[in-house]
């Protein structure tokens, strides 16, 4: 009786770990996250390692300045894709990273611009996303200008047509939605030195009241699918190492 009274009990702590589920939401930005069925790097990563600790993840695409803010309250369990900046840190809980970015400036074909240093800026116009976090520096520095648009995508356009002089993103982000818009990858070139690398998180706001709770069990998921060979599968499975 009491060995069936224990797999009962056991039975239902299960039940109950597995009926779990966190809230993720984020704006498209391929091939960390995307629209359709295909979610992407971030979003299989993240599924697969709450996976692990008996959660199931609900995502919904987002666009970013709502989906920083839905966190930021805690209506929102986590973002999926997060760059650490000092501002963000008092109002955000970091996990272990799980992937770095290299984010490097776009510009036109043919333009001899190189990066080195903010100073080689003064006088541009660089495009950036509004509510992305290029680091503290950057945002900072006022030798140049930094136009806003909502997206990547609205970026490259406006590089392509003359109303901006550089913008910034991933290489391999910058690659596919160039690819996904439908836009001549041909048109444009990358530094070669980056602005930085960036460590990409997974985040959940301090108002969240189990914020800490979930991030704790996605760094141990993390550990566990980096252990099993579930990682490496999936890079591998987007082509990225």
């Amino acid at each position: 009786m009491k060995i069936i009274s224990t797999l009962i009990v056991s039975l239902l702590f299960a039940f109950s770990v597995q009926a779990e589920t966190v809230t993720a939401a984020q704006d498209p930005w391929p091939p960390f996250i995307q629209e359709g069925s295909d979610p992407g790097i971030s979003i299989a990563l993240l599924k697969a390692a709450m996976a692990k600790e008996g959660y199931t993840v609900d995502f919904k695409i987002m666009p970013w300045n709502r989906a920083l803010n839905e966190v930021k309250n805690g209506n929102v369990d986590l973002l999926p894709g997060a760059w650490y900046t000092e501002e963000r840190e008092g109002y955000l809980i970091y996990s272990d990273y799980y992937a770095q970015n290299s984010i490097k400036f776009i510009k036109k074909k043919g333009d001899a611009f190189e990066f080195n240093g903010l100073d080689s800026l003064s006088g541009k116009k660089v495009g950036i996303v509004s509510g992305y976090g290029y680091g503290d520096e950057f945002s900072k520095a006022g030798n140049f200008s930094r136009p806003e648009a909502g997206s990547i995508e609205a970026n490259i356009k406006k590089l392509l047509s003359g109303r901006i002089d550089l913008t910034l993103e991933d290489e391999i982000v910058a690659k596919s939605v160039i690819k996904g818009a439908g836009l001549d990858l041909g048109a444009v070139d990358f530094t070669t030195s980056a602005l930085s690398v960036n460590n990409l998180h997974v985040a959940a706001g301090r108002a969240n009241a189990r914020g800490q709770k979930i991030i704790d069990a996605y760094n141990r998921g993390l550990a566990a699918i980096k252990a099993d060979g579930t990682y490496n599968k999936i890079l591998a499975d987007y082509g990225v190492k």
